[in-house]
């Protein structure tokens, strides 16, 4: 099977409108026909202007398209800014012959600079001639911002067709929203189970990450579903969706700016599944417990201090910690562990980090990656 390939009905389009580069920066991914579809969004309250007419446009449940810009996010551009979102999908609805409320925009890059709306409307005509079927990849590159690589997967479920791609690097810390991310699919599912497993799958896979802890303005995941492969083993689809967005979700955190490594933390033990996920994500974001993995600094403590800065009661006597397969703190207490076996461990290009809080069971699965140098100077020159 060709992974580039997108399942049947839809194609898309990709270009280098220079909207700040010379790097491919829009594309358009259609289906032939409407679609049940199913998004959701950024918790930021600085949400950029195209999440603010996507929330619109998803309510009725249908798509026919995605339309998404990098290089510029199009937030805290005002009145102006929403103005300029629904020229670019006018002009593309004219193009395609659909109704301008049936896609969704979205735009990723820098914060306070107005879209160069002029120069994104005149890459348009012509675009329907230049949809094609295997422009998977080039979509995935054309959401990229400072990503190293793109992020996409395709697989095959009882002859219907499942494809998402993805972007992220930095600014990301999901709340019930990703990145960008974007699922095609032929099965034909209807729109209030799609909206329900594509929450299902993402709030285990998304919302699971952080790199930096910092909310994005435009995070987006959509779905659309145009059933021209006809029905499909729902629990299959699910489970399938499921492990691809666990799998891009990898990919994020592995492409974390500067990042060298990845980084899982398992929390079980807790009180319920949140305290768990708060549990998980502190050690993830914390910078002492990041700089020492890049470092390859076998300082456990920075583990136990940050489990120590819990809002919730800790007992500490029940308390264990791994790192992979070496056991460093065991039911409060120190264990037997050596230091060089540790720090060959994190020299690793993937970390395991387990912890056991002996209370209850809750768990959660998370990732994220290190603090390295190049973090700093890739956001100190992000807007130069």
């Amino acid at each position: 099977m060709d992974n580039t390939l997108l399942p049947k009905g839809f194609y898309s389009c990709a270009k280098k409108l220079g909207i700040k580069d010379n790097t491919p920066d829009f594309t358009v991914i259609y289906s032939e026909t409407r679609a049940a579809a199913a998004a959701m969004f950024t918790k930021n309250q600085f949400c950029g202007a195209p999440v603010t007419v996507g929330k619109e446009h998803i309510k009725d449940g249908f798509l026919q398209a995605f339309v998404i810009n990098s290089k510029n996010a199009n937030v805290a551009t005002g009145k102006q800014g929403i103005k300029d979102v629904h020229t670019i999908i006018s002009a593309v609805a004219e193009e395609l012959t659909i109704n301008p409320e049936d896609i969704l925009p979205s735009s990723t890059g820098v914060i306070g600079v107005p879209l160069p709306v002029q120069r994104i409307v005149d890459g348009i005509p012509g675009l329907k001639s230049e949809l094609k079927k295997d422009g998977l990849k080039d979509s995935a590159e054309a959401i990229m911002t400072t990503d190293t690589f793109a992020k996409f997967r395709s697989k095959k479920i009882d002859g219907t067709t499942l494809c998402a791609i993805a972007k992220g690097s930095g600014m990301i810390e999901p709340n019930m929203a990703t990145m960008l991310s974007y699922i095609m699919t032929d099965a034909k599912i209807e729109q209030e189970v799609l909206k329900t497993m594509l929450k299902r799958a993402v709030d285990v896979s998304f919302n699971m990450v952080s790199v930096d802890g910092d909310t994005s303005t435009s995070d987006t995941v959509a779905a659309m579903a145009n059933g021209l492969a006809g029905p499909v083993d729902l629990e299959k689809f699910e489970k399938a969706l499921t492990d691809m967005l666990i799998s891009l979700a990898k990919d994020l955190a592995k492409d974390g700016e500067g990042a060298t490594k990845l980084v899982e933390v398992r929390v079980e033990g807790a009180k319920n599944d949140d305290e768990a996920k708060v549990m998980m994500k502190s050690i993830i974001n914390s910078p002492l417990v990041k700089t020492a993995i890049f470092g390859s600094d076998p300082n456990w403590g920075r583990i136990i201090s940050t489990i120590g800065n819990a809002k919730y009661p800790i007992e500490r006597e029940k308390v264990s910690v791994a790192f992979g397969d070496l056991t460093v703190f065991r039911n409060g207490e120190p264990a037997d562990s050596n230091l060089k076996e540790l720090t060959n461990y994190l020299e690793s290009n993937e970390i395991v980090i387990s912890i056991s809080l002996g209370s209850g069971p809750g768990k959660a699965t998370g990732w994220g990656c290190d603090l390295s140098y190049d973090y700093v100077r890739i956001n100190g020159e992000y807007t130069t």
